[in-house]
Order: C-alpha cells, then sequence, then structure tokens
C-alpha cells in the first residue's frame, strides 16, 4: 500500500473557511479518542476497497428464546448483541476468510485459529471497540457478563489498546435506536464487520395460506473486496441468519 500517501497527495485539499462570516459559530474540539477514531477510520475507508452486502434474516424464534430466558434469569438478561456475538463466533470458523486479516504488503493471508469478537461502544467521549476474547467458548452468560464489563470500563475508566486490539471481526449495532441499513467501516486490520440495525416485522406467507408476522434483523456485511467475493458474503449473512435460529446455540 506504498502509493497510498502518493495518491492522496494528488487529491485537492480541504477547503478552508471562516464559517463565522455567515453567522454565530461555536468551536467545539474533538476529544482524544475521536480524533483517533477519525484518522483510523478515514484511513480504513481509503485503503480499504469497501463493499456492503445487506439483508434480512429470521430471528422470530431467537428473540422468543431470549425473551423466555430473561423471564426465567432476571439476574443474568440477554440483549440481542449477546445472541448475534455468539452467532457470530460459532459461525467464524466456518469461513476461515472471515477471521483473517491480509498482510501488510497484501501477498498472504493470515489466518487466525481464535476467535475474538469486537463490539463498537458508543461513549460520552467517541466510538471504541473493545474484544471480548475467545469468543467461541464463552457461554451467552459469560458474553453478557463480558460485554457489561468492556462496555462499562469504556465510557467510565477508558480502555487500553490491548483491550481494543486482536479482534477477529467486529459488530456494530444500532439496533437499540433504529435504522434499516448501514454502511460500517471496516475496524482495519479486520477484513469484515457486521452493521446491526432495528428488528423489522415483515409478513410472511403460511403453509396454510394465511399471513404470519416474522421479526426479521436487518445486517449489513461490509467486507474487504480484496480478500471476500460477494458470494461468500451473502452466505456468510445467510450463515449467521441460520445459527441464530439454531436451538443449538443455547448449549
Amino acid at each position: 500500500m506504498a502509493d497510498v500517501p502518493s495518491y492522496l497527495a494528488t487529491l485537492a485539499p480541504l477547503p478552508e473557511a471562516d464559517f463565522s462570516e455567515f453567522g454565530e459559530i461555536e468551536v467545539k474540539p474533538l476529544s482524544r479518542i475521536q480524533q483517533l477514531t477519525g484518522a483510523f477510520l478515514g484511513r480504513n475507508w481509503v485503503i480499504v476497497p469497501h463493499v456492503t452486502h445487506h439483508d434480512e434474516v429470521d430471528v422470530t424464534e431467537a428473540e422468543a428464546r431470549r425473551h423466555a430466558w430473561n423471564k426465567e434469569h432476571p439476574d443474568q438478561k440477554l440483549t440481542p448483541v449477546v445472541l448475534q456475538i455468539k452467532a457470530l463466533a460459532a459461525v467464524l470458523p466456518e469461513f476461515p476468510n472471515f477471521n483473517a486479516s491480509l498482510s501488510a504488503d497484501g501477498k498472504s493471508l493470515v489466518l487466525k485459529k481464535y476467535v475474538n469478537i469486537g463490539v463498537a461502544v458508543d461513549t460520552p467521549k467517541g466510538l471504541v471497540v473493545p474484544v471480548i476474547r475467545n469468543a467461541d467458548s464463552k457461554s451467552m452468560p459469560e458474553l453478557a457478563s463480558a460485554l457489561a464489563a468492556v462496555a462499562e470500563k469504556a465510557r467510565t475508566k477508558g480502555l487500553s489498546m490491548a483491550e481494543m486490539s486482536g479482534s477477529s471481526m467486529a459488530i456494530s449495532s444500532l439496533g437499540h435506536i433504529g435504522g434499516t441499513a448501514f454502511t460500517p467501516i471496516i475496524n482495519a486490520p479486520d477484513v469484515a464487520i457486521l452493521g446491526v440495525t432495528a428488528l423489522q416485522n415483515r409478513p410472511a406467507p403460511t403453509q396454510e395460506g394465511g399471513i404470519a408476522w416474522r421479526k426479521m434483523l436487518p445486517l449489513s456485511l461490509s467486507y474487504d473486496h480484496r480478500v471476500i467475493n460477494g458470494a461468500d458474503a451473502a452466505r456468510f449473512v445467510k450463515a449467521v441468519g441460520k445459527k441464530l435460529a439454531d436451538p443449538i446455540l443455547w448449549e
């Protein structure tokens, strides 16, 4: 990627303007986290050829199981993100190219034998991505506990670089806010990131010829097109949906 700086040098600079000429303004400095995050995301967007695959997966049964669990375990409630982490961690070993990183020279692929899931957390000072290690070997209550711990630390004390490094892939969820789709920026050196938005109620035909309402979860998978092709991206999202519906996920 040595040609990237040369390419950037050829671009016209962003215009500088004195916005006070047009009316009253306030200058608010960005936090250090916002500055670092902006620099990393800008680099990732320019260097990594992003493609985003959008689909919806049926989570009707998964949500029913989750609500039943929360009713039976009020002290160990599970959020939808916990199920998504569990499903993603279960699917990654089936798709080795998604649990990988491209070498710096772009000539080889580093296949990871571990499954660590990054989770985007919105904090007062900016967006951070703590990493839950060995997510594939944790139960859902263990994942819920780990997620709550890192999210709380991110919002209060802050995270070290070590706690935000070593991910296999990341999840960025806006489901608690809304939306139907978006294009999450890959958290390099990962080669993909899974975006999640709000549940949608969709009508579906029944075998008897009637209509049943299903809970559909919109997923937006951004992937590095140097490593992953569109067909594999579509299969990957389908596999995540199938895993979310699988009762074995709860064992």
